[in-house]
């Protein structure tokens, strides 16, 4: 089956993007809202957190104490790819069972923020890149999450440029405001069928 990633920096609109593809009736994982599920769904994953940052990681109950992790990972990044790396491989193990259970699609959508820097973009057919203006995005998401221009920063900071992206990805969505961004998803959808026949 075909299997398109779908990525963009902070604030770009790749949720929204993925949604209309699902509205076309496209099945969409989205890797972001995985990743947190299976940070108590998935045993291998679980074992390995504990191991590495402690089993106050969980609470009795068994979910996971957000708090305590973010914690440690959020102001030092070397704490913040040990956690990457345990996750990333517990969300290809996801996606792939997903994909495995995913029937009578013609394709399918990966939504992932880190689509690049985790790799994951390997796993998939074709990687399409929903791009807007840095100042436009700020905007978006600090309007959107009620935070600071400073903390959108200190998170864009923290994700490939988007124009190192650009140069990776092999379809490009101009979510800017001046562009539809409706006709786009259609050509693109075309596209994909058209990849997607046997």
């Amino acid at each position: 089956m075909l299997k398109i990633g779908i990525t963009g920096n902070i604030g770009s609109g790749k949720t929204i993007v993925s949604k209309m593809f699902g509205v076309l009736g496209i099945p969409v994982f989205y890797a972001d809202t995985e990743a947190k599920n299976i940070m108590t769904a998935d045993p291998i994953l679980v074992a390995n957190v504990k191991k590495t940052f402690g089993d106050a990681a969980y609470f009795a109950d068994g979910s996971l104490d957000r708090k305590y992790i973010a914690n440690i990972v959020f102001n030092d990044d070397k704490e913040l790819a040990k956690l990457n790396k345990l996750t990333h491989p517990a969300v290809f193990r996801a996606f792939d069972a997903w994909v495995a259970g995913t029937n009578n699609a013609p394709y399918v959508i990966k939504e992932a923020a880190l689509l690049f820097e985790s790799t994951s973009y390997k796993m998939c057919d074709y990687s399409l890149l929903v791009t807007a203006p840095l100042e436009l995005r700020i905007t978006r998401v600090t309007k959107r999450d009620h935070i600071t221009r400073a903390e959108v920063e200190a998170r864009e900071a923290k994700q490939l440029s988007e124009s190192k992206k650009k140069e990776l990805a092999d379809y490009i969505i101009e979510n800017d405001e001046t562009r539809l961004l409706i006709p786009q998803i259609l050509a693109l959808h075309e596209q994909f069928l058209q990849l997607a026949k046997p």
